[in-house]
């Protein structure tokens, strides 16, 4: 059996020379096994799921398990599976727990909401080209407009001052890290609840009109929820919602920049959809989730031909799911006229991403503004020398150094 494990390709794989393509690796096993085993750093070796078909199905799927409290759960890395069970938001939840609190911040991310808020979310993009216009070239596209866009988008959302970046970015980023130590994340997340902690305290005391003070008074005053349940939610929104929109929108400028036909058919046009559609493409062609959708089977399941059984851990690649082409046809291709909506980029079933119309209505603005506005945009550097994000959960890139 020993001899059977070690001959098992090791997850996570290597990306080949493009550095926006899926590990050659995972493109092999969809199209030779794509129900297959492979082997984590702690030797389990969970079943790996490539296609978008058996993708869609087993996300869908009540008898998978989003809980890592569960026996057979495939953990990332040591830190994750030390600290199992401390993080205790509907994303790490199955039903009806999840959807319970899930339903208590939905209002605030539904399209007719988040559309209300596209005049504020122009605003704030014009003012950061106006500061990048304004300033020394070359510039850093990372630290002048694809992080301080989101971050304060959720911070106006959620009643977090964005005066306070500096300090979740740096521990969002540690929590992230695919090669941090228990130690180092448990430091990261204790100094993050902490400081969310004092500022849920301090909102009970003066509340405000955002979601953090609405569950305070509607949970937490009620006695519905305690304050570490609203910690871990702020945790949640706080993180997810800068980090995910922050690396779509270096990545994409990157990969447009890189496809300069694509790039102008989405600047040279003034059509909203085309814009929506070259946005659901490049969510598709990126899929900046490259760590896996992980879960475990709660009961035996028959899929493809193969029998998961319960206990056994289960990787949806979704990286690889949107790069199948019985879903997409020329798939390795960018083509932002492409219907691509029906990508797994935000997951799929019950866990696909709460926040989804928000990032869809950033990235529409950016893509829409940026290259209008500086039409000579460019690289500062060499493709090879951009440093792409092969260390953490969430791809993008460290830094981009752009001029024009």
């Amino acid at each position: 059996m020993s001899e059977i494990v070690e001959e098992l390709p090791t997850y996570p794989m290597s990306r080949g020379r493009c550095p926006f393509d899926p590990p050659p690796e995972l493109d092999r096993l969809q199209d030779t096994e794509p129900l297959s085993r492979v082997k984590l750093w702690d030797g389990s070796t969970p079943w790996m799921v490539t296609r978008y078909d058996h993708s869609r199905q087993l996300l869908a799927d009540p008898r998978i398990s989003s809980d890592p409290r569960n026996d057979g759960f495939p953990f990332s890395n040591a830190a994750q599976s030390q600290n199992r069970g401390q993080f205790k938001a509907f994303i790490v939840r199955d039903d009806p727990e999840h959807a319970a609190q899930r339903r208590l911040v939905t209002a605030d991310f539904m399209i007719k909401r988040v559309e209300a808020m596209r005049p504020r979310i122009q605003e704030i993009t014009d003012g950061l080209i106006d500061d990048i216009l304004a300033g020394p070239k070359p510039v850093d596209l990372v630290e002048t407009l694809a992080l301080p866009l989101p971050s304060l988008v959720i911070c106006e959302l959620l009643g977090v001052p964005y005066a306070d970046r500096s300090l979740f970015h740096r521990l969002g980023k540690t929590l992230l890290r695919r090669d941090n130590t228990p130690e180092q994340s448990r430091a990261a997340s204790e100094e993050l609840r902490a400081y969310l902690r004092d500022l849920v305290n301090r909102l009970d005391a003066e509340p405000d009109d955002a979601l953090l003070s609405r569950l305070i008074v509607q949970q937490l005053r009620t006695g519905q929820m305690g304050i570490e349940d609203i910690v871990d939610m702020a945790l949640l929104l706080l993180i997810a919602g800068h980090e995910t929109t922050a690396n779509m929108i270096a990545l994409g400028t990157v990969a447009l920049l890189e496809h300069p036909d694509q790039l102008a058919g989405l600047r040279d046009t003034d059509d909203p959809k085309v814009v929506a559609n070259a946005v659901e493409e490049l969510l598709r062609y990126l899929t900046i989730v490259h760590n896996g959708r992980r879960r475990v089977a709660l009961d035996d399941i028959e899929i493809g031909g193969q029998l998961i059984r319960k206990g056994d851990g289960v990787i949806v690649a979704t990286e690889i799911a949107n790069r199948d082409a019985e879903a997409f046809p020329d798939p390795d291709k960018l083509d932002i006229h492409r219907v691509a909506r029906h990508h797994v980029a935000f997951g799929y079933g019950v866990h696909q991403c709460l926040g989804q119309p928000l990032a869809r209505v950033e990235l529409q603005v950016v893509y829409s503004t940026l290259y209008r506005r500086i039409p000579t945009l460019a690289l500062a550097v060499p493709l090879d020398e951009v440093p792409f994000k092969h260390d953490m959960a969430i791809y993008g890139v460290h830094a981009l150094p752009v001029t024009w």
